[in-house]
């Protein structure tokens, strides 16, 4: 059902010769790119009447307004299965505790006498978010993406989520329920692509944001990069990926359980164990057969997810070679199932989110540890983080000097100034002082 990775018994490679041997999904976004650009610029054009042609072609729903009600967020909160109310209720205060204690505060150095550099942060003035609605319902992605935004202190927060011909052209009343929950009362029925043109370029229903965030498919992904530089975003959003770095101590169950939690998420999602244990790989082959019979989603989801050139088990030497497999990949989310997994731990650089132990599975995090389930993918984890507040701030510098602490260092600003063949930037300090202004042309 999965493949195998044999890595053992030579050294390993390094860099980008280690990645090359590692299991990967295909996301060729700049493929799709193509395919948006005309949806992106048609929103630009029409505005709302693109965005209920859309919401018609692509998701079978013809709409009078792309804006959903107020009084269809407080209907859907009703009418909540209070089981369901309580936990998105706990999964909310588990992500405020976390994301509360991440807010920056600003900082000022003085530098010289009379010279101050302050560092303030100021939150983006509005947020685009985006909710996913196609194979499954995600309102742990509203509370993921809201917290931090509205923790940083983010004034005009919008949520945009597909429509849904079930329901009426709605977006899935939980998603309307948990928006209701957070607070958050401008609601789009708009998905895709077109969703995020909508907040990149505003229209009749919707003003511009200053940024988009959320996870969505390929589309989303495309319509993120079209828009780098228009607005800010958080990441173009690959397909889902686990890695379980283990050894003999693991249970084999637990680490099938995870590998298959993560591949029902989509066919392309990628499952990898990475462990220096035989038997624990053969046990962990052993188990996923009759787990993912006993499952949900298996033809359409996990049996592609495991069977896939992204899922593999990939077997090492030693656990300090499985560390530097791990790093190599990047995992969004990386389970360490060892006998030292906490201090293994804190020897990780790469990974999106890690979970130490038996007890802290990747399902944990997605809904009630108080992390955020917003993390990089393919392999952006040796460079990106996850969505945390700080996504949503804004680092300003204030500079601040006297009259003294600038003629203290003008000769530094001008002899640098002159280095760089750009002498008009030193006559701009030698000009507040008594210093002849040569001619600069």
């Amino acid at each position: 059902m999965i493949s195998r990775i044999d890595l053992r018994g030579a050294a390993l490679p390094e860099g980008q010769a280690l990645r090359s041997l590692l299991p990967r999904a295909d996301f060729d976004v700049s493929a799709a790119l193509e395919k948006v650009r005309p949806i992106c610029e048609d929103v630009h054009h029409r505005g709302d009447a693109a965005l209920i042609e859309y919401g018609e072609k692509f998701d079978g729903v013809r709409l009078e307004h792309v804006r959903v009600p107020a009084e269809e967020l407080d209907k859907a909160l009703a009418g909540l299965d209070p089981a369901v109310r309580a936990a998105l209720e706990e999964s909310i205060r588990r992500a405020r505790i976390v994301h509360r204690e991440q807010r920056r505060t600003g900082h000022t150095t003085q530098v010289v006498p009379g010279g101050t550099v302050t560092e303030k942060w100021v939150p983006v003035e509005r947020v685009g978010l985006y909710a996913p609605g196609g194979r499954s319902v995600y309102p742990s992605s509203v509370i993921m993406n809201a917290v931090p935004a509205q923790e940083a202190g983010v004034g005009s927060v919008a949520l945009a989520s597909p429509p849904q011909k079930e329901f009426g052209g709605l977006p899935h009343p939980t998603i309307l329920a948990a928006c209701a929950l957070l607070g958050v009362d401008e609601v789009y029925a708009v998905g895709g692509a077109q969703a995020v043109a909508m907040y990149a370029y505003g229209t009749e229903s919707c003003p511009a944001a200053n940024m988009v965030t959320g996870p969505g498919n390929i589309w989303v992904a495309a319509a993120k990069r079209y828009f780098t530089g228009l607005i800010g975003i958080d990441a173009e959003a690959g397909p889902t990926e686990i890695a379980v770095l283990a050894d003999d101590t693991a249970d084999p169950v637990h680490v099938a359980s995870d590998l298959i939690s993560q591949a029902e998420h989509d066919p392309m999602a990628a499952a990898v164990l990475v462990t220096d244990s035989a038997e624990l790989a053969a046990a962990v082959e052993k188990e996923l057969a009759p787990q993912v019979a006993a499952t949900k989603h298996v033809e359409d989801r996990i049996v592609p997810a495991l069977t896939g050139k992204q899922s593999a088990i990939v077997l090492v030497d030693s656990i300090d070679d499985g560390l530097k497999v791990v790093d190599a990949y990047g995992a969004e989310h990386l389970e360490i199932q060892t006998a030292d997994a906490a201090a293994l731990a804190q020897r990780v650089r790469n990974a999106g989110a890690i979970f130490v132990g038996p007890w802290a599975p990747v399902s944990l995090g997605d809904y009630a540890a108080g992390s955020n389930h917003v993390l990089p993918t393919g392999g952006c984890a040796c460079h990106s983080s996850g969505l945390s507040v700080q996504s949503f701030l804004r680092g300003i510098h204030i500079v601040d000097y006297t009259k003294d602490a600038l003629a203290d260092v003008a000769a530094t600003v001008v002899t640098l100034a002159d280095a760089e063949d750009l002498p008009a930037h030193g006559a701009a300090v030698k000009a507040r002082f008594d210093w002849k202004v040569p001619n600069t042309k």
